[in-house]
């Protein structure tokens, strides 16, 4: 089948799916579990015919024994709400690019996600905010860093890449870009949630805790449309605690965000400082490209076997387009779900049905 012939079916599945598709979840061990191995140990992907996929953020994964029936349907209900309005874009003949924007917006509007509302507080009690996205047909990029006003900093670094000449604008300048530009704007008060307030008293020793917290609750979404054209974008509020000016990996392309057409569409989640020194999503192509290996060996390998040698674990969404799709993590769990041609919705929020990868 030629390519187009698969873009006019996987447009078809799309335009036949109804937004209020069942939601599954993944069983350990299972075909589509993210840890399942062939016999000889080597990783395969976690699903097939998949056209868009997101994350909540990797070692967030929740425990069955510590998760009440009300958290877990609101984990996977954040989830399915961001394939929806991606599958919602998809479904009208638009573009990955579009997808992941919408997709990533509805999870920064979620107080639950560690992006946009909700997102985590620095070493002075406010938020900085980084976010990327990048088109794989013309490796065409757009970021923020550090932005403190912008509601959907994904929107912002949408603008940044249609709209500029530049890659990544930071601080005050991207603020005042993105209200130039027409998107809305808050104020730092929005972002609070008790929940961030209470980690960052923690992780300051003012509170009973177990210590610093290092959240580690970046969004993603990769995606693949009816042309075969491929996207990816990931948003932060950062770490809990971090200092003013700090910037991770989710801004910054080939890091925390990659796509290429030939290869992959990567949003990575984790220890930033790491995913940056290792240059994690662009490595994944880079592997596929120049070294010969799959989809899901070359997340594998970078994920797996080289970050957390660096220091840090992690995990990533990748996805080509054929349709190929795996989350690697080296983290103890990994909030995601994905969506396939048929319409089929999966979430996984619990950590036994997203086990590290070692």
């Amino acid at each position: 089948m030629t390519c187009a012939g698969a873009g006019a079916l996987a447009a078809a599945a799309l335009l036949a799916t109804v937004p209020g598709s069942a939601v599954s979840a993944g069983r350990p061990g299972a075909a589509g579990s993210v840890a399942a191995q062939t016999a000889g140990g080597k990783p395969r992907p976690d699903a097939r015919h998949v056209v868009l996929a997101v994350h909540g953020g990797a070692g967030t994964a929740l425990k069955r024994e510590d998760t009440t029936p009300a958290q877990e349907k609101a984990y996977r209900d954040g989830l399915a709400d961001a394939l929806r309005a991606g599958q919602k874009v998809l479904g009208k003949g638009g573009s990955s690019v579009a997808a992941v924007e919408a997709a990533v917006r509805v999870l920064e509007d979620n107080p639950l996600f560690n992006a946009g509302k909700g997102a985590v507080f620095n070493e002075d009690a406010g938020h900085e905010l980084d976010a990327s996205i990048m088109r794989g047909s013309d490796l065409a990029a757009g970021a923020v860093a550090g932005v403190r006003n912008v509601r959907n900093p994904v929107s912002a670094a949408r603008l940044v890449m249609e709209k500029t000449r530049h890659v990544l604008l930071a601080g005050e300048g991207a603020d005042d870009f993105a209200a130039r530009g027409g998107l809305p704007t808050v104020t730092q008060d929005y972002y609070w949630t008790e929940k961030r307030w209470q980690e960052l008293l923690r992780a300051k020793g003012r509170v009973k805790g177990t210590g610093e917290t290092l959240t580690q609750g970046t969004v993603g979404a990769v995606a693949v449309d009816a042309k075969r054209d491929l996207a990816a974008a990931t948003s932060t509020g950062g770490l809990t605690n971090k200092m003013v000016g700090r910037v991770g990996d989710s801004p910054v392309v080939g890091a925390g965000t990659y796509a290429k057409n030939s290869t992959v569409a990567a949003s990575a989640t984790g220890a930033g400082e790491v995913f940056l020194r290792g240059a994690a999503t662009a490595t994944i192509s880079d592997l596929i490209e120049f070294g010969g290996k799959d989809l899901p060996g070359a997340a594998y390998e970078v994920l797996v076997k080289r970050l957390p040698k660096l220091g840090g674990t992690g995990g990533v969404i990748a996805l080509n387009a054929r349709g190929v799709f795996d989350a690697p993590h080296s983290s103890e769990g990994m909030l995601h779900g994905y969506l396939t041609e048929d319409g089929r919705l999966v979430t996984k929020v619990f950590a036994d049905e997203t086990p590290a990868n070692r």
